[in-house]
């Protein structure tokens, strides 16, 4: 359990933690993979989310899930990217959070991903939350904590001799 002052300052204007899906890069379930490539490439992001016509998040897709499949075995084939669908490459099983205020889920789920997608009960996609955004929020902590709080040590500090 994360102790209240640093979940505090961690989540405070939470509302601004969460990238909107407004403003979030994606391509669309039934885009052909060659628009899903070219959107990748031009926003610099290596993994977008997929939505259906809903706006529903049906899954993620990477650079490497495309390229994955323009690979011959003499040459490179991007032709094969104009017969592909989205949805024939991309991942279908990550997580997603509904709570974009449980820090202790958002951070195990960015240990290994970059962003955390997040939708609504019904599954709408409403924006996502970035590993840089917390890292931004974890410095500011770390760098402005005794500012706000008293910290006093519960145990005497053990010192360690080089013997």
């Amino acid at each position: 359990m994360i102790d209240e002052p640093i979940k505090k300052m961690i989540m405070a204007d939470h509302d601004n933690l969460i990238i909107p899906a407004n403003i979030v890069a994606n391509v669309m379930v039934n885009n052909d993979c060659y628009h899903a490539f070219l959107v990748l490439t031009k926003v610099g992001y290596s993994k977008v989310p997929v939505l259906d016509k809903d706006q529903h998040l049906c899954g993620l897709v990477s650079l490497a899930m495309i390229t994955e499949h323009m690979l011959d075995t003499n040459h490179v084939a991007s032709e094969n990217l104009r017969r592909l669908r989205v949805a024939d490459v991309m991942q279908t099983d990550f997580r997603s959070i509904e709570d974009p205020t449980d820090l202790e889920e958002i951070l195990h789920l960015l240990i290994d991903d970059n962003f955390v997608p997040v939708v609504s009960d019904e599954k709408t996609f409403t924006g996502i939350i970035t590993r840089r955004e917390l890292l931004k929020r974890i410095n500011y902590l770390a760098h402005n904590f005794s500012e706000q709080y008293d910290v006093q040590p519960l145990l005497d500090s053990v010192e360690t001799s080089g013997n």
